[in-house]
């Protein structure tokens, strides 16, 4: 019968040590203050900073539409829905199922909640087994000429189970799992700054292929137009009413407009290449699979209800404040790395297992061994490497302390300055459609009095000219009103709904 002298004995030991480590190990994890509570960081005087202060209590109204800021109010996960169109809806779905760099960052949450599991491993007991096997032939003058004067040939089997601990006697190892928690905060905070700027520039490629293709049509027009009063102009010339100089001064303003058409379709061509990229297609793929087409500005609601996040609430609603206060989480846990690395360390191991030639005599009486081991370690000299070690991870705590500063003073400017260019916008907006209405009036009129002789062809070209340009800027008014409310709603964190305290510790 074969017996085991030793598992008792190394049954109990196994559990002490995995008893001890799990005391130690909740103690080592007993929660600190967030580092981030100890950085003292400038709060705006009012919630839109540097913008116009009325911006808060009175609409923002240009070219007939008004927007509401309403202070207080988070902003909804799913934000780009206020625009209130399904082309919009579907392809910002899309990309966050699609899009590669998204898919890439996910990724990496994944990776450093598994490198949080290593890290918790480190602290709990080790527990190994081994089994070797050997076949030997000993030399005749090392084997024992009384006992038996021919070489031995022998085998010998042995099985062996070991146990190691190393008890965190001073937090080493707790702090390498908050820092290895911090770091999958960062990684999920990028993440969920990932998941914005995605949406975000879904919603811009839709408003700036919008933008584009009016732009495109409205000088379609132009063009247009421009050969209707050239035609005019030729039929007078026969008549001898104008001179070939009016003919050509109309020829060299309608290449100029024809000129202005190239660069906008391929700025289109590239916008449309570039959102096929978001949504995980390749260029020249279609859009939309049931072959739709893109929306127009038209058919884009602006919002008229504006989120407005409180500076306190900002801080915990912004993906790139959270990664700054999990970096910095991660740079405190490393000082004490550092810190537990000039103490001493103590390791306990044991060993228990049998040998013999016979494999089924490994554990029979007088052929099982066992060891105890108990080993104190503590750095005596390392040329000074470990205190600077600890200096370095102190002054890097010290630069993520800045840098959470410097974070949360331009989350606070992002937000002042897309109140200010949402105020400006609504201003730019209403005088560019007073513009677009009297210039395309204006033309009208001038045209008319060409065709009845009563202007000459300088009137029509800076008619023409102002047209085109009042066009030009009423649509990069509209789109930019737009665009920068999309840029307000990533300024608040764009749906972040993970509070900061959670993002830095992990839970």
């Amino acid at each position: 019968m074969i017996r085991f002298p030793m598992r008792r004995s190394l049954g109990t030991l196994a559990s002490g040590m995995l008893l001890a480590s799990t005391m130690l190990a909740t103690a080592g994890a007993a929660k600190a203050p967030p580092v981030v509570n100890t950085v003292a960081v400038p709060m705006p005087p009012t919630p839109a900073g540097s913008a116009p202060p009325d911006l808060l209590n009175q609409p923002i109204t240009g070219d007939g539409q008004s927007q509401v800021v309403h202070p207080g109010t988070a902003v909804a996960k799913d934000w780009w829905q206020a625009f209130r169109s399904p082309a919009v809806n579907t392809l910002v779905d899309r990309a966050l199922t699609a899009n590669a760099d998204l898919a890439a960052a996910q990724a990496r949450v994944a990776q450093a909640q598994s490198l949080i599991g290593v890290a918790r491993g480190a602290l709990l007991p080790q527990l190994d087994a081994g089994l070797t096997s050997e076949r030997q032939r000993l030399s005749r003058s090392l084997s024992t000429p009384i006992a038996d004067p021919n070489p031995q040939v022998f085998s010998l089997h042995t099985a062996q189970v070991s146990v190691s601990y190393s008890p965190d006697l001073f937090g080493g190892g707790a702090a390498r799992v908050r820092s290895a928690k911090a770091a999958a905060a960062v990684a999920q905070a990028q993440a969920d700054a990932m998941r914005s700027m995605v949406a975000a520039n879904v919603v811009l490629a839709v408003i700036q292929n919008a933008a584009l293709d009016a732009e495109i049509a409205a000088n379609s027009d132009a063009i247009a137009s421009g050969r209707q009063v050239l035609d005019l102009l030729r039929q007078r010339e026969k008549l001898g009413a104008v001179g070939h100089a009016d003919v050509a001064a109309q020829e060299a303003a309608l290449a100029a407009v024809e000129g202005t058409l190239p660069p906008l379709v391929r700025a289109s061509a590239a916008n449309q290449a570039a959102l096929l990229i978001l949504i995980g297609k390749a260029p020249g793929m279609p859009v939309f699979d049931n072959g739709a087409a893109m929306p127009a500005l038209e058919d884009l609601t602006l919002p008229a209800d504006l989120p407005m996040a409180l500076p306190a609430e900002l801080l915990k609603t912004r993906p790139d404040v959270a990664a700054a206060a999990a970096t910095l989480e991660g740079a405190a846990a490393d000082v004490k790395v550092a810190m537990a690395a000039r103490l001493p360390q103590l390791t306990l191991s044991a060993t228990a297992g049998g040998t013999a030639e016979d494999f089924g005599r490994m554990f029979a009486d007088g052929n099982p061994f066992w060891q105890l081991l108990g080993a104190l370690a503590a750095p005596i000299f390392h040329g000074g490497s470990l205190k600077r070690q600890q200096q370095a991870a102190e002054h890097a705590l010290d630069a993520a302390k800045a840098g959470y500063r410097g974070t949360a003073l331009q989350a606070f400017a992002d937000v002042s300055n897309a109140l200010t260019a949402l105020s400006a916008d609504a201003t730019a907006l209403s005088i560019a459609q007073r513009g677009d209405s009297a210039a395309s009036a204006s033309l009208g009129f001038v045209k008319r009095q060409l065709q009845l002789g009563g202007v000459g062809t300088l009137q029509v070209l800076n008619a023409s000219a102002v047209a085109q340009t009042a066009r030009a800027q009423y649509v990069a008014a509209k789109a930019a009103r737009l665009s920068d409310t999309v840029g307000l709603f990533v300024a608040l964190g764009g749906g972040l709904q993970t509070p900061q305290g959670a993002a830095a510790t992990g839970h």
